[in-house]
């Protein structure tokens, strides 16, 4: 997603991982979305605190303009809950930035990026660096 990196314009051989503010977690999961009356589900390929990418470009019926609700699925009780817009369009991908999530959702996720990277101070950098943006 774009604007997941840092805004460093260095030429250097830094990796994006280097220059990546928010590290990106594989994660394979239905996705249901909506927008206005219109509903379909997508294939989650990957997932940040600052967004996700799926693996299919959008419906032709969803305007790229407006916010896109998405609601992932972790479970029969527990789910990660956030309106979203359109980043990127490529290579039969969707690549979109969260533009609000509620407490309970934020919390969801930071455990799920936090299992993922063995690291809860890791977790806690990335969290902290999403609030310092807003």
């Amino acid at each position: 997603m774009s604007d997941t990196n840092t805004t460093s314009s260095s030429s250097s051989g830094a990796s994006a991982s280097e220059r990546r503010k928010f590290s990106r977690i594989l994660f394979d999961a239905h996705v249901e979305l909506a927008q206005g009356e219109f509903h379909w589900r997508a294939s989650l390929l990957d997932i940040s605190l600052k967004g996700l990418l799926l693996q299919q470009k959008l419906p032709p019926e969803v305007s790229v303009k407006d916010p896109v609700l998405v609601k992932i699925l972790l479970s029969d009780n527990t789910c990660i809950a956030m309106s979203v817009t359109v980043a990127h369009q490529h290579h039969q991908q969707t690549g979109l930035v969260c533009s609000s999530i509620d407490i309970d959702s934020v919390s969801h996720l930071r455990r799920l990026i936090e299992l993922n990277l063995g690291d809860a101070a890791a977790a806690e950098r990335e969290l902290s660096e999403l609030i310092s943006d807003y």
